[in-house]
């Protein structure tokens, strides 16, 4: 995998994403465990869910190069674009839990 193509941009983002979402599961499990809130328990899963969806994208990248991201140039464009958003959008709840 080339990283310098939209495809492998996007594989280096969504590791980045993990770990973002590794900081916050950390950070909201100890939170629940402290005041045992339902929000924090639902902060908790949505981070679990995505941490999955970017663990498997990973697998999938390294997996499956050859196949519809490799192919169309277009599809790995779209993939870094969504893989940019996500990336804002857990980098600002990162910023604000650990605020």
């Amino acid at each position: 995998m080339n990283p310098a193509t939209p495809t492998g941009i996007a594989v280096l983002i969504a590791i980045v994403n993990s770990a973002l979402l590794a900081v916050l599961a950390a950070v909201w499990l100890d939170n629940y465990r402290e005041f045992g809130s339902t929000l924090l328990l639902g902060l908790l899963g949505f981070s679990a869910v995505l941490l999955v969806e970017n663990l498997i994208s990973i697998a999938f990248f390294f997996n499956s190069m050859r196949t519809l991201y490799a192919m169309d140039p277009l599809v790995g464009r779209v993939v870094l674009g969504l893989s940019l958003l996500e990336l804002l959008a857990v980098s600002l709840l990162t910023y604000a839990t650990l605020k």
